[in-house]
């Protein structure tokens, strides 16, 4: 019976199915298509795991702030453990300034970075070339750091040439001097009595002579020869230019030197003095001094070194030295602020190195050329550096901080 039932509804059933195909059959290519697509997975139910990505995305988040804030919360040559130092540094270094401000007479319209140079740096060079035996003035070496005084002796050349030379030109001065002097005051009265005699001598002479002859001519006939004769008129003739020539130089020393003679022995007295100024000069200075009072900066020289001021290589110089109560601060001001800078305007200079120490500036002068490389005016500012301070605090090439104040003034025009 269940056969019979199958057997009747299977066409049935056949028949439903492919009626339900055709419906649901694609009409077009595309639905075709689509129906070749497998079919949409059920999605997930939810986890305890889905807020696993959101939490590392916070995390990740957090982490890159820390390290920009310590990146960029410090100096970049800071260390980590020094941080609460710097900070304690900073912290007093702004306090100090503002209180420097406060007490100003003016606001600050200016900040820049600057560093210390001196005022008159001085390049100690001998002046004459020779080995240096000393260093110093025989108390204390020469070193970096000495303060010495003006006319101080910083080194000692050898000098045996030059001695030699200027006693040489001693001599010469005094040679000249006594020619000079046997000139000036004439012949003694001694000279001139020597000279009347030989005038005299020459005179009798000379009448012998012409006797001589005069007798030689009456005997011509054959009692004297020719040749006699002739000699005695030489003899006579010669005696006579002699005698005459006696009498011009007994007039000059009567009369005394001529003025053209005293003239030429006074020229070469002071040739002679020149060259011995010259020659004392040069001795002179094979000791060096100081030309100013100072600190020496730097020492280029030392015992047996050849030193000469005009080589182009080796040792030329001896130091460098400076007065550190003398300062400046050197500043490149960019020519967009530059209107804000003026002569004589006041400033409070704070050095890197000793943040709590403030010391008072005044703009000494702008420089007339600009750095092209910079788009920058050179700027120098005068400090007041404290006897007792004068090179303790403040060095040469330190670094300092200026503030330029505003002024209600109209600053000077004077250069």
């Amino acid at each position: 019976m269940v056969s019979e039932y199958m057997a009747n509804d299977y066409p049935a059933r056949e028949a439903s199915i492919a009626s339900e195909e055709l419906r649901s059959a694609p009409a077009t290519l595309s639905d075709r298509v689509r129906s070749l697509r497998l079919k949409e997975q059920p999605a997930r139910s939810s986890s305890g795991f889905a807020w696993l990505p959101w939490t590392l995305c916070l995390v990740l988040g957090l982490c890159c702030a820390g390290m920009a804030y310590v990146a960029f919360g410090r100096s970049p040559g800071e260390k980590p453990n020094e941080a609460s130092a710097a900070q304690d540094n900073t912290k007093t270094a702004e306090s100090a300034r503002n209180e420097s401000q406060t007490a100003s007479s003016g606001e600050v319209v200016l900040e820049r970075k600057g560093y210390v140079i001196p005022a008159h740096q001085i390049l100690v060079s001998p002046k004459v070339s020779g080995m240096i035996i000393q260093l110093g003035n025989g108390k204390r070496e020469l070193e970096e750091g000495m303060r010495v005084q003006k006319d101080e002796v910083l080194a000692v050349l050898e000098s045996i040439d030059y001695q030699a030379d200027y006693d040489h030109c001693k001599a010469a001065v005094n040679s000249s001097w006594q020619k000079f002097l046997e000139l000036y005051t004439g012949n003694r009265e001694q000279e001139i009595k020597l000279a009347k005699a030989s005038l005299d001598e020459m005179e009798a002479n000379r009448k012998q002579l012409y006797l001589d002859w005069q007798r030689n001519i009456r005997l011509r006939g054959g009692a004297v020869a020719e040749r006699d004769l002739e000699l005695a008129e030489s003899q006579y003739k010669a005696m006579e230019r002699r005698v005459e020539q006696m009498k011009q130089s007994y007039a000059l020393m009567l009369e005394g030197a001529r003025v053209e003679r005293i003239q030429g022995a006074w020229a070469d007295l002071e040739l002679a003095e020149a060259d011995m100024v010259k020659a004392k000069w040069r001795l002179d200075n094979c000791i060096i001094r100081a030309p100013v009072s100072g600190t020496i900066l730097t020492k280029k020289a030392e015992i047996g070194n050849l030193v000469n001021p005009i080589a182009f290589n080796g040792s030329f110089s001896l130091c460098e030295m400076a007065d550190l109560s003398e300062l400046e601060i050197d500043i490149s001001i960019e020519e967009r602020d530059v209107s804000k800078i003026f002569r004589g305007q006041l400033c409070q200079v704070r050095p890197e190195a000793f943040p709590e120490r403030v010391y008072e500036g005044q703009v000494s002068r702008l420089m007339p050329t600009a750095d092209r490389a910079k788009s920058a005016i050179p700027v120098r500012v005068k400090l007041k550096v404290p006897k007792e301070e004068e090179g303790v605090y403040l060095k040469p090439e330190m670094g300092a901080v200026v503030s330029f104040l505003k002024k209600t003034e109209v600053p000077s025009s004077k250069n």
